[in-house]
């Protein structure tokens, strides 16, 4: 079946990108992988912190994020229990195996002078909190007990959520899509989809280009650093 399997990156806004290097390199042991300019996006600049082979931290920092305001509330939400703008990163979650890596996690986080609340159990994961660079609210959490829909999918939490039983049925067996080798041709722009912000007239003329002019005009394919092998 073809799904998601995972996170590569999550990227997070800085105006300085080094404070936000210096802290996950520090405080969360994440290495510094990658630092370029950013594709595509003049004056960008962009950062990898290595979380495992599969999934890292990306940092963007691009000149204008400076006179943004953070405003808890509608940017940030600041905690786990705050709110922020939909479509906005309530909090962001790192993993650890288990509870003895969370709580020597919690020991390094605090020996950087970071005070960090917890850990809380929550039957499906165990989670200790405190807050990045920029009023991040983060957390590192470990696995609890098997997450199984029949335990964890309460019926009038659907409820509240205005989610009937049969579409939550749907929505626990996604249908089953094996892929069709790249056949699939841009559909037809339908306003009621979401869509990225671009100017209108240039978007449009995105969407009706090939894909393989597209991709070979956005492509940066090579290492920035030059080495010998």
């Amino acid at each position: 079946m073809i799904k998601a399997s995972g996170i590569h990156h999550i990227a997070i806004m800085a105006d300085d990108i080094k404070k936000h290097i210096a802290f996950f390199s520090d405080v969360l042991g994440c290495r510094l992988s990658a630092i370029f300019d950013m594709h595509g996006v003049p004056g960008g600049l962009h950062a990898f912190m290595h979380l495992n082979d599969h999934s890292y931290f990306s940092i963007v920092e691009l000149p204008e994020a400076a006179n943004v305001p953070i405003e808890l509330g509608v940017t940030h939400a600041g905690t786990g229990a705050g709110v922020s703008a939909p479509g906005t990163m309530q909090h962001l979650a790192f993993r650890v195996d288990n509870v003895d890596e969370l709580i020597a996690m919690r020991d390094r986080i605090r020996t950087k002078g970071v005070n960090v609340i917890g850990p809380l159990d929550h039957g499906m994961c165990h989670s200790i909190y405190f807050a990045g660079p920029d009023n991040m609210a983060l957390e590192v959490a470990c696995p609890g007990v098997e997450m199984d829909a029949a335990q964890w999918v309460d019926p009038s939490v659907l409820e509240k959520a205005g989610i009937s039983p049969e579409e939550a049925e749907n929505y626990m067996h996604p249908d089953d899509y094996a892929g069709e080798k790249g056949a699939v041709a841009q559909p037809a722009y339908d306003a009621t989809k979401p869509h990225m912000p671009y100017p209108e007239e240039i978007y449009q003329k995105m969407l009706e280009t090939p894909d393989d002019v597209i991709i070979a005009a956005g492509s940066y394919a090579e290492a920035p650093v030059k080495t010998e092998n």
